[in-house]
């Protein structure tokens, strides 16, 4: 079975041209096409007999030989804060086997629902404050699978046409439920270029889902030789995870500062395309007591950043079992971007969401692996020798 989620237009038309089990005539190819995507991006159909614009028979030569599978939702959790967790199931590739899993989360507030999605299950690039970095790379996701995390939560939150959202959850005041798209989630989009690209063209399509490209954020870790790139091919916004000022310390805490210094990072920030006052840059910081947090550090986060159209998001540190790292004082944290909005740069410090399900900025893993020990290590040694 051939699952038509992920795919483009013309990749469907190219499924039922050449399936010998679908009688389509050629002059026909996108015309059903354009109808299949319609029926799944925009009415969030399930399955093709309630494609009613197809006659029976197609629909039936189409359950045949396609099918619209989503990944199961294995587990949802909602946090006192109205954030949604959901731990979702995609297909095995072994017949008999269960599937790997990952956590795409849901966050509500007055003004928009934003979707953080992941791109890999697990991740590669170890970061020692991070939860997520602590479960070892399993795989790729595919486009589809990108994608139809936007669908599942479209399903569960009500969101198509003739259906309404669950009772009592918080709602946007805007009439979408997900009005943004977060590309933080599990893995680092970067390293799977190709297959982001596709899921985001999915996503922003205006016949389809319909998200603007300046509603899609993506978040790197600093895969300098592909930031250019994302600005042409890609068009989202940019978020760089920097979370320090020096090297020595980024190295510890973002280990792929070893390759990508801070200089040629930020180089490649300046030279980020279309980069304007009206499309900024975003710098997550994530505060860490007594290691990133001192106004020396504001003050250089300030030269380093100067010229470059940006907004810093502050981010409490979020705790997870088994981590060495203590989120900084609240005074402390206010302190901080109080020297970063004297300089000019919005600094707002991002209220943590989802914390008591283990929903928050860098907390998507289950909580019952245990930390490996070399990444304990490695959070030991910035606690206690970094000034």
């Amino acid at each position: 079975m051939i699952n038509l989620i992920g795919l483009s237009r013309e990749e469907i038309a190219r499924v039922l041209e050449t399936s010998d089990a679908i009688d389509i005539p050629a002059r026909h190819l996108k015309m059903r096409a354009n109808q299949l995507w319609h029926w799944i991006y925009v009415q969030g159909a399930r399955d093709f007999e309630c494609m009613t614009t197809i006659a029976k028979g197609l629909r039936q030569q189409l359950a045949e030989f396609c099918c619209l599978e989503r990944p199961e939702i294995v587990t949802e959790q909602i946090s006192q804060d109205g954030t949604r967790k959901w731990l979702l199931r995609l297909a095995s590739s072994v017949p008999g086997q269960t599937g790997p899993e990952i956590e795409t989360v849901y966050i509500p507030e007055e003004t928009r629902g934003t979707l953080c999605i992941s791109s890999q299950i697990g991740c590669t690039l170890t970061c020692s404050f991070c939860h997520t970095g602590t479960q070892r790379l399993v795989r790729n996701l595919t486009p589809g699978e990108i994608a139809a995390q936007v669908l599942v939560a479209k399903d569960t939150l009500g969101e198509w046409p003739n259906s309404n959202p669950q009772p009592g959850q918080i709602v946007p005041s805007q009439s979408r439920m997900i009005t943004n798209i977060v590309l933080m989630g599990m893995g680092e989009p970067l390293y799977i270029f190709d297959n982001v690209k596709q899921a985001v063209d999915t996503i922003s399509d205006d016949a389809g889902l319909s998200i603007s490209r300046r509603r899609i954020t993506l978040s790197t870790s600093g895969v300098v030789p592909m930031i250019k790139r994302c600005g042409e091919e890609i068009g989202v916004m940019l978020a760089i995870s920097l979370h320090a000022v020096r090297d020595e310390v980024r190295d510890l805490l973002v280990p792929i500062n070893k390759k990508y210094s801070l200089r040629d990072l930020l180089d490649a920030c300046r030279a980020y395309p279309g980069l304007a006052n009206s499309k900024r840059i975003t710098f997550e910081y994530v505060m860490l007591k007594g290691i990133n947090d001192s106004l020396a550090d504001a003050r250089e986060l300030v030269r380093l950043l100067k010229g470059i159209p940006a907004k810093i998001n502050l981010i409490p540190f979020n705790p997870w079992p088994g981590t060495a790292y203590e989120c900084s004082d609240w005074q402390t944290i206010e302190e901080f971007a109080e020297v970063v909005y004297r300089a000019g740069y919005a600094s707002p410090v991002r209220t943590p969401r989802g914390r008591d399900i283990m929903a928050a900025c860098g907390q998507l893993k289950s909580a019952s692996i245990k930390l490996p020990v070399n990444q304990r290590k490695a959070q030991e040694k910035a606690a206690a020798t970094l000034p």
